[in-house]
């Protein structure tokens, strides 16, 4: 005890053979013999204020993900702007219009400009603000530091600087890359978390350096000072190289002395820590890469679209200036009364070249309203509408964090309903990193009642399979009873479940619970199952006050399920002193439960190349046993050959638990007599405490001496506990179409669990050491190899419901991603149902990530809830970041937060396929009307031998984008629903209109512009045929242009509003409010405008009172014009619908006439064909299992009448 503090007096690091091994007393590692380039850092332990001053100035702790600071922001934001054509065009027609020759005054043509300009630039200044707020959230976290003399403080991480001393308590993330100095366990042991980094569930066991063991209390920092000279900043997660001058001796470092930012500290009261990199010099941090500027591909095509319409521009501007240069050359001189040869470039018969040009460029000034300006905004405020819809939908709102959804960028809102791969992390995403015990098989007995997810599932689904497909009469000759079978599995398995949870045990079987496994046929050998599960592990019991029972802290979930099981059945493990552990067994024949100690002799951990663990324990008779728990392949081909009783059985219970979707271990021991044991132990010692590179093989070789002649066990399985919701949700997106990768940093027996019931290609590389060039050309060779034989193997497949899932660890996709071999994986993976890559490291998912996206050129969506996740979630076209338990990270890196997987399922299916469809018929409608607007002023212009003369009022076409047509086209925007939220989860292969493009395709885009063309000839043409020569006023007078122009308009008004009316599906009354509203608001402002002072009004002085509205034919032009420009869509759609309608169009027809009510078969039978076959996910499990168990019942029933035939699967 020092300080009053009460020490951990376990000394940890004697429970680990391969993980945590000092050099033996006496013996010393020598310092690192590194100079130059990339190891320039020196860090002055406890003196931080000499880190303030260059060359050994380093960066703040402060960390920023956003895309802007104050100083960038302006010329970044306004880059982001002008990078957008259309915006450039009207600042150069804004310029242009200051001079004579413009058709229209400056403050027309700024004024619009400076608005979408500035409320685009808003938008992204609001948006970039939220992510500074997530941001200062990390920054202000705290932390313990040493302020001098001994004391600690608290003090924001983002002040941290390097050479600071750290307390970091447990369950805390480290605020910065540190050096652990002690910790709270006498040999300087600490366990560390690391899935927000790697992904992997298990916690690794960090050690201080000896030397530094001393200073394990506050007061011991007074005088500490030491200097670390070590690597430069790199994105390494797993190395590490420098060295400790301390007390006049140097020491080397590695990483196992390394606690790496936003990893956790676990079972662990404290740590000590020197800063030896800070915020983005930290390893997490130079993982990520810069905050990209993303911008959608719908957006990218608009561009293609508007340099269409730019070219057309400039081929009309052309035209017109080509004949104002006839007619004032040819015609000019002739009209006298326009006074031709007056000093005026702009009208110059004798220089007619010059003018023209001057003509072209006020042409490409009046032709200006063919490119949409207020379209950019528009599509900016939907986007923000459409967010704040995403933010605020209720059914994507986490009750138990309380956190809803937040579209933290809304420019990608349209890409969520055209994703086709989506990239996941699995650990913290997909599973909530909690096993349950659920079944095991003990002397070649299965016990455990209760289903599996896969299993209940398929129980369900055969019995609704039945019950829809199989007729009466072959319920009444005898098939009624897999039915009542069927139902009783699921039934029964519900009212099991009623009880009260036991977390990590959802275990139930008579049989062997509450002691009456002493009744089974082998109760020796059921002993043995349980003695196993309590002794074979390294965790720590604690004492829960609340239940009075224990909680362990387990390196892995898996280990935490075995002890809540050993419990359950009786067997308590209770305490763990340095060389024993003690287990509370319940003997039946007393009501007191007996605390037994067992001696722990050695432990040979788990590594994920030995796949297994074992203990040598001494129980209280004396007898020396070795139990082992390991991966079944490891395990059999120990076995002696009195030991495989039960292998046969076994291996068949292993299958159906793999079938079922859980995770299995075998369980196996042997009895060791003294002299041998005594033997090999001095061997082991002397393995142990060797030093050199060849250590761990030396110590693989030993442990392989010991671990032979096994008698098997049985067999353990977890449910590895996938978060709510995600089978569906996966299953959904998977019937969507959708092709799922996970990437994880996981092991790879964890991550082939997600592969389970598919065949497997495993692509590993060949075990070398050496680096020559050579043999890493062999090792390439070999994969290429391998990625050949499987591709043939995909293509040889004869079985329809073949899947296969490629699984390749982080070592071999390094290969893989090689410029030689990453286009042969990238085919390979696109063959196969489901890809699963493991043990990668954070640059490694973002750079698989890149492959996919650029390999295939569809639109790629990364989700993840870790730092290690932030470079794929940059690097693909959509981030989605799971704001969970984990640090935010992955949530300030991301496009869009949820706060579980389960969301994704919503966020796509339901809202990529509204924002989707809704900006695609909104731009395509913008094109339309502009189109319909703009050629309307080149015809009339034509008409007025190329004047430059406009047919309408300056204030009509600056209204017409900004008021009477820009409030109906965002309620499309922002409103329209094809299909309700439940039909869009209900028939989830809608969703395939966005990857595929269907309303945005170019045949669509041109379909809307020749639409657009085609009502601007009826309204122009049909207008000057019903004016010319024809009385308009009741004295007999023919209209002037300011009535043609003003009826025109009043056409355009009506016939772009009704067009928008047709297109919609789904009213409220919004639309119609904003729709008619628009209509009427062009009367009242034509009313209003007139009875203005002709000094304002000008031509249109009194003009709807006095002139249009008493003249029938404003209102028989406004009526025919109108139906003739809408006629052709609606014979088109009426056309569609009929004879070749889209699938949306045929469910709003069963909603319309209620079909889904009156023929519920019906509706289930199209709800059927709504889903896109899937290899994948839930659904395809449960399709096997119930291939399964249908061959199984068909086989028990083969007495039925052959009449009776069971439906095909």
């Amino acid at each position: 005890m020092a300080g009053g503090r009460i020490r951990a007096r376990l000394r940890r690091s004697n429970l680990y053979t391969f993980a945590c091994i000092r050099p033996h007393d006496g013996e010393r590692e020598e310092p690192h013999p590194f100079q130059g380039p990339g190891f320039s850092r020196i860090v002055y332990c406890n003196e931080p204020i000499r880190h303030t001053k260059t060359p050994i100035k380093y960066c703040s702790n402060y960390i920023s993900t956003t895309k802007y600071n104050i100083i960038t922001f302006l010329p970044k934001a306004i880059f982001e702007q002008f990078r957008r054509v259309a915006n450039l065009y009207f600042l150069l027609a804004a310029c242009l219009s200051v001079f004579k020759f413009s058709p229209f005054s400056y403050w027309s043509m700024l004024a619009p400009l400076a608005f979408v300009v500035g409320l685009s630039m808003a938008k992204e200044a609001l948006e970039d603000w939220r992510r500074f707020i997530q941001d200062m959230k990390v920054n202000m976290r705290k932390v313990m530091v040493h302020k001098g003399d001994g004391a600690f403080g608290p003090k924001p991480w983002m002040k941290l600087r390097v050479g600071d001393v750290v307390k970091v308590k447990k369950d805390k993330f480290f605020p910065a890359d540190l050096l652990l100095v002690s910790s709270s366990y006498e040999d300087g042991i600490c366990y560390v978390e690391t899935m927000n980094l790697d992904g992997e569930t298990n916690l690794k066991v960090k050690r201080a350096l000896e030397v530094t063991l001393p200073l394990d209390d506050d007061t011991t920092f007074k005088d500490f000072t030491g200097k670390i000279s070590c690597e430069d900043p790199n994105p390494n997660l797993y190395t590490f190289v420098g060295n400790l001058d301390y007390d006049r001796q140097v020491y080397p470092l590695d990483p196992s002395q390394i606690l790496l930012r936003d990893s956790k500290l676990r079972n662990t009261a404290y740590v000590y820590g020197v800063v030896i990199f800070t915020g983005h010099d930290t390893k997490v941090m130079q993982n990520g890469t810069q905050s990209p500027s993303k911008r959608s591909r719908i957006e990218k095509q608009m561009d293609k679209i508007i340099y269409i319409l730019f070219s057309l521009l400039i081929l009309i501007s052309l035209i017109s200036s080509f004949g104002f240069v006839m007619k004032t050359w040819l015609q000019m001189p002739d009209w006298w009364y326009m006074q031709p040869y007056n000093k005026s470039t702009l009208y110059d018969p004798t220089h007619p070249f010059w003018s023209g040009l001057l003509h072209w460029v006020t042409a490409l000034i009046l032709y200006g309203y063919l490119i949409p300006i207020s379209l950019y905004v528009s599509i900016e405020v939907v986007k923000v509408l459409q967010a704040t819809f995403i933010n605020k939908d209720i059914h994507m709102y986490d009750e138990e964090t309380g956190t809803p959804a937040q579209a933290r960028t809304s420019n990608l809102n349209e890409e969520l309903g055209q994703v086709d791969t989506i990239l996941s992390d699995k650990t913290g995403t997909l599973t909530c990193n909690q096993m349950d015990f659920l079944k095991c098989s003990i002397a070649g007995m299965a016990y455990g009642t209760r289903a599996s997810e896969v299993e209940i599932a398929a129980a369900r689904q055969m019995a609704l399979n039945l019950d829809g497909e199989v007729s009466e009469s072959a319920h009444e000759s005898g098939v009624h009873v897999l039915e009542t079978e069927l139902e009783a599995v699921v039934t029964c398995k519900e009212e099991k479940y009623q009880k009260p949870p036991i977390k990590g045990f959802s275990f139930e079987d008579s049989r062997i619970m509450h002691g009456n496994w002493l009744k089974e046929p082998n109760p020796d050998v059921i002993l043995l199952f349980f003695r196993i599960l309590s002794l074979c592990h390294t965790a720590i019991p604690e004492a829960n006050e609340e239940t009075g029972g224990f909680t362990y802290e387990a390196e892995s979930p898996d280990e935490g399920a075995f002890l809540v099981a050993a419990r359950e059945f009786g067997f308590e493990f209770c305490k763990r002193t340095q060389s024993s552990v003690f287990v509370r067994e319940r003997d039946p024949s007393s009501k007191e439960p007996i605390e037994r100690e067992y001696k722990i002799l050695n432990l040979l951990d788990f590594t994920s190349k030995r796949k297994r663990m074992s203990v040598i324990a001494q129980d209280e008779d004396g007898q020396l046993l070795l139990l082992c728990k390991g991966a079944d392949s490891i395990i059999f081909e120990r076995l002696s050959k009195n030991g495989r009783t039960y292998e046969e059985a076994t291996t068949k219970h292993l299958k159906d638990y793999g079938e079922a979707g859980l995770r299995t271990l075998a369980l196996a021991y042997r009895k060791l007599e003294e002299a041998e044991y005594s033997t090999w132990n001095n061997e082991f010692i002397k393995a142990k405490t060797s030093i050199g590179g060849d250590r761990e093989a030396v110590l693989e070789r030993v442990s392989n001496l010991i671990e032979k002649d096994l008698i098997l066990v049985g067999a353990t399985a977890v449910e590895d506990k996938l978060q709510k919701g995600v089978p569906q949700c996966i299953d959904k997106l998977a019937q969507a179409g959708l092709k799922i990768w996970v990437l994880t940093g996981d092991k790879l027996e964890t991550a082939i669990n997600i592969g389970l019931g598919m065949k497997q290609i495993c692509i590993t590389a060949l075990n070398t050491d050496k680096l020559a060039q050579d043999s890493k050309q062999a090792v390439k060779d070999n994969i290429m190899m391998q990625i050949t034989n499987a591709s043939q193997m995909i293509k040889l497949e004869k079985d329809p419901h073949a899947a296969f899932a490629l699984i390749i660890d982080g070592k071999t996709l390094a290969y893989a991603l090689e410029d030689d071999l990453k286009h042969q994986f990238l085919n390979l993976a696109i063959d196969c149902a489901s890809v699963i890559c493991c043990r990668v490291s954070p640059k490694q998912k973002a750079l698989v990530t890149r492959l996919v996206k650029q390999g295939t050129g569809k639109i790629t969506l990364a989700i993840g809830d870790g730092a290690n996740d932030v470079g794929m979630i940059q690097e693909a076209d959509i981030g989605v970041g799971i704001s969970g338990v984990e640090g935010m990270q992955a949530v300030m890196a991301s496009d869009f937060a949820i706060a579980q997987f389960r969301f994704l399922e919503r966020l796509l299916v339901v809202h990529g396929h509204w924002c989707y469809k809704r900006i695609a018929q909104m731009i395509c409608y913008f094109f339309y009307k502009n189109i319909a607007f703009g050629l309307t002023l080149f015809y009339f212009e034509a008409f007025a031998s190329f004047s430059g003369q406009s047919v309408y009022d300056d204030s009509y076409m600056l209204l017409f984008n900004v008021v009477l047509t820009s409030l109906p086209v965002i309620s499309l925007g922002v409103f329209e629903q094809d299909v309700s939220a439940e039909i869009c989860l209900q028939f989830p292969a809608l969703y395939q209109q966005g990857p595929k493009n269907l309303f945005f395709d170019w045949y669509r885009i041109f379909g809307w512009i020749g639409n657009g063309l085609y009502s601007s000839i009826m309204i122009f043409f049909l207008n000057i045929i019903f004016f010319y020569n024809e009385p308009f006023r009741s004295g007999g007078q023919t209209a002037d242009m300011s009535a043609v122009g003003t009826t025109m308009f009043t056409c355009l008004i009506w016939a772009v509003n009704c067009q928008i009316a047709l297109t919609m599906t789904h009213f409220t009354w919004i639309q119609h409010f904003l729709i008619w509203g628009s209509v009427a608001t062009w009367y009242l402002f034509l009313l209003g405008y007139g009875m203005m002072s002709p000094v304002y009004s000008t031509n249109a002085f009194q003009l709807l009172v006095e002139a249009l509205a008493p003249a029938p034919m404003y209102w028989y032009a406004t009526l025919l014009v109108t139906f003739t420009c809408i006629l052709p869509y609606m014979v088109h759609i009426s056309f569609q619908r009929c004879f070749h309608p889209m699938d949306h169009h045929i469910i709003q027809e069963i909603k319309y006439y209620k079909k889904d009510v009156k023929d519920s078969h019906m509706w289930t039978r199209e709800r059927s064909k709504a889903r896109q076959e899937t290899k994948i996910g839930f659904t395809a499990r449960v399709d096997a299992k119930i291939r399964q168990l249908r061959g199984r019942l068909t086989k028990k029933y083969s007495s039925v009448p052959s009449q009776v035939v069971m439906p095909p699967s």
